[in-house]
């Protein structure tokens, strides 16, 4: 580790927590629940690893039942996520999807209340980037199409599929936004606009949805330390990842989750929606 940075370090896409040096903190053995969610059902997409599983053990520890959706080539992340939702006695159910396909996400959206019962928590937290093309004439079309149908189109359909349920409870939709909807790096240009448009969409859906009682806010992390990094980092940007913000270092999981509890909880945040909450390591949100 160098400076607060960590070890330079390659994956391929979509990259695995146990091949991570170090491994990530999720919350495994700091996170205490309260019973904020407690008998809720929640789906987090994305929910295998980094921020996503910090949240799927989260919310488990705070009483509800969690399904969460991952790629295939994710199966070993997915099943520690599992263990850690039954480990804290809620239900798990992983989903092996891909949420580029529109079908997939009304999939997700139909297993989790076919076989959890409900859907109170919708966490729209899967998401897809690449830096090591970083010239705009070096994006390929399956990058750009990648990044804006995991990133954008799959918000809105899993969105648009789990409405109807969240109506009947109410409950809420958190979406997972970032540090580069304010300050965007070049070579993050199409992932910088997509999270861009989710917090544009946060605004947007929080007004249109409000009039139901379902709540939509957001998260916008900064450097967090995830399999996504390593997997689309340079090496020599791992060096030095998260050194630039005020705190000196990378946050991780662990430091989100708790953002995306507060967001979920009825009984702390029953008048909050239409907001971006910042855990950024001290940059600015605004």
């Amino acid at each position: 580790m160098t400076d607060n940075g960590f070890p330079a370090q390659q994956q391929t896409p979509p990259g695995l927590t146990g091949e991570m040096d170090p491994v990530p903190d999720h919350g495994e053995r700091s996170y205490v629940g309260h019973g904020r969610l407690e008998g809720q059902v929640a789906l987090v997409t994305g929910g295998d690893s980094g921020i996503g599983r910090a949240v799927a053990l989260a919310y488990a520890r705070e009483g509800a039942d969690v399904a969460f959706t991952h790629l295939a080539e994710e199966q070993p992340d997915a099943d520690a996520t599992t263990a850690l939702i039954t480990d804290a006695g809620r239900k798990a159910l992983p989903m092996a999807l891909d949420l580029t396909e529109r079908e997939a996400c009304d999939e997700a959206v139909r297993r989790t209340v076919e076989e959890l019962g409900a859907l109170d928590v919708l966490v729209n937290n899967a998401g897809y980037q690449m830096a090591r093309d970083p010239e705009l004439e070096d994006f390929s079309d399956s990058r750009i199409d990648r990044t804006f149908k995991t990133n954008l189109y799959a918000l809105m359909w899993l969105t648009r599929a789990a409405v109807p349920h969240l109506r009947e409870r109410p409950g809420c939709i958190v979406n997972n936004t970032s540090i580069q909807a304010f300050e965007p790096s070049t070579t993050l240009l199409d992932y910088a606009a997509t999270k861009a448009a989710i917090n544009n969409l946060t605004v947007n859906l929080a007004a249109s949805l409000g009039e139901h009682g379902i709540r939509v806010n957001a998260v916008a992390p900064g450097p967090i330390w995830t399999p996504l990094q390593p997997a689309t980092q340079e090496p020599e940007k791992i060096e030095k990842f998260g050194t630039d913000t005020p705190l000196g270092r990378a946050g991780q999981p662990a430091e989100v989750a708790p953002a995306f509890v507060f967001l979920a909880s009825p009984g702390e945040a029953s008048y909050v929606s239409g907001t971006v909450l910042g855990v950024t390591g001290g940059k600015p949100v605004f």
